[in-house]
């Protein structure tokens, strides 16, 4: 199976996808493309599953007639991916052309300190 890695998803990941062909969206030349054209040049390219972290990819297209599945994480940061590797590659194993599967992995929240000042 080939597997490409959206922009949004940590790099790591591709090291832990191992039984896999696995290539980050960088690497294939595809940085920059939006949503549409990356899955056309993922499908020309012989991908058969685009994992990423857009939240919105499964609202703005249509997965009929694709030959492309697509495995969605809720957030893409390697330490909240990391322990959910198990759902990821069982989401590829069941991933079939025009499916759309999300994984948990929780949520990235930035934490701001109050008061200003450095803790001394």
């Amino acid at each position: 199976m080939r597997v490409l890695l959206d922009e949004n998803v940590a790099h790591k990941l591709r090291l832990a996808i191992k039984n896999h062909e696995t290539f980050t969206v960088q690497f294939m030349g595809f940085s920059g493309l939006k949503n549409g054209e990356l899955l056309r040049q993922a499908e020309t390219s012989g991908f058969d599953v685009l994992i990423t972290g857009d939240k919105t990819l499964e609202y703005e297209q249509d997965m009929r007639n694709r030959k492309i599945a697509v495995v969605s994480l809720s957030a893409p940061h390697w330490p909240l991916v990391q322990p959910h590797l198990v759902k990821i590659l069982l989401a590829l194993e069941r991933a079939f052309p025009g499916s759309f599967t999300r994984v948990e992995c929780g949520s990235f929240s930035r934490k701001h300190r109050r008061g200003g000042s450095a803790p001394g």
